[in-house]
């Protein structure tokens, strides 16, 4: 007789857990610290887990999601508002913590198959990304003085052009800090960003932005990784109307950089050039032929970093 899956809801507070399993119907409480973890670990053993969602609560939530990775678990974070919405749709108006973490477990169940496993990246990858979010900002400062420079008047062009070069000396050396760091990942993620950067319209930026804000990249099914970057459409449909699919969530710093890829790969990729010209043939409008190319570009991306990657995929790619 095989054992039944039992999905886990954990509503996380400052101090505690609240912890709920469907469908045995359990509910506990441990503390929100090191050992509270491990006593939850030790609990959920006992069953067969199939997924433990944790609602996305600013930070709160990082160091259990990291304890119930380590366990080997699969953790989904969600978005409270998605979640307050499928209570709201069940009947379910009252609101307290025991309430909240039976309604996530009741979530898992009941959307098991649209729930986004969670990733965490290594420290390498989250130093790069700290390097890359770092450049970025340098770079829109310096655009911001450069533009004000254009029009400023005479009495603060000195400072102006003080803080100008302060910015630019800034961001030539963390340039350089991003470019050492890249030498010196582990082989694995270096393989990958060699790789990716080696693909016509790739180049360094988007394969260090790629190794560093997707860890999941090489470990997703198609359908997975153009949902976590915001690439999928998204169906209004309603009787006899259809209004254009849209594209939305994921992670938009990702999905800009791709775009600006992707731009570059309509003229010199030997996929995603015909593609994109197939498609304005067919008479569909650039924006969407080129979303439809980012799409088709991230599904090969995906693809060439799955060769590179040492971790198991994720259950479902």
């Amino acid at each position: 007789m095989s054992i039944p899956p039992v999905y886990v809801g954990i509503d996380v507070s400052k101090r505690h857990l609240d912890v709920a399993l469907y469908p045995v119907g359990e509910y506990f409480q441990v503390e929100h610290t090191a050992a509270g973890y491990q006593q939850l670990a030790e609990r959920l053993s006992a069953y067969a887990i199939a997924w433990v969602v944790v609602e996305a609560s600013g930070g709160y939530e990082q160091a259990v999601v990291e304890a119930l990775l380590a366990a080997q678990l699969l953790v989904s974070r969600v978005s409270p508002a998605r979640v307050r919405k499928f209570a709201q749709s069940r009947g379910q108006l009252a609101k307290t913590d025991r309430l909240d973490a039976t309604i996530l477990a009741l979530y898992a169940a009941k959307n098991a198959d649209e729930l986004r496993p969670v990733v965490l990246p290594d420290a390498a990858q989250r130093e790069l990304s700290a390097l890359l979010q770092r450049r970025d900002q340098l770079q829109q400062m310096l655009t911001a003085e450069q533009n004000r420079l254009e029009h400023a008047p005479a009495a603060i062009q000195p400072s102006l052009q003080t803080v100008i070069q302060v910015l630019q000396d800034q961001l030539q050396a963390v340039r350089a800090a991003i470019e050492d760091h890249i030498d010196h990942l582990p082989p694995h993620l270096r393989a990958q960003y060699q790789a990716l950067d080696n693909q016509p319209g790739v180049g360094p930026i988007l394969a260090s932005k790629l190794v560093a804000d997707v860890p999941e990249l090489g470990r997703c099914s198609r359908k997975q990784i153009a949902a976590l970057v915001g690439v999928a459409p998204f169906a209004h449909e309603s009787g006899s109307k259809r209004r254009r699919r849209v594209v939305k969530g994921g992670r938009a710093d990702v999905r800009k950089v791709l775009y600006m890829a992707t731009l570059a790969a309509v003229r010199y990729h030997p996929l995603i050039r015909p593609m994109y010209q197939r498609l304005l043939l067919a008479g569909k409008e650039k924006k969407v032929a080129l979303v439809a190319c980012m799409r088709k570009f991230l599904t090969i991306l995906n693809a060439i970093a799955r060769a590179c990657t040492v971790s198991p995929s994720i259950p479902g790619s």
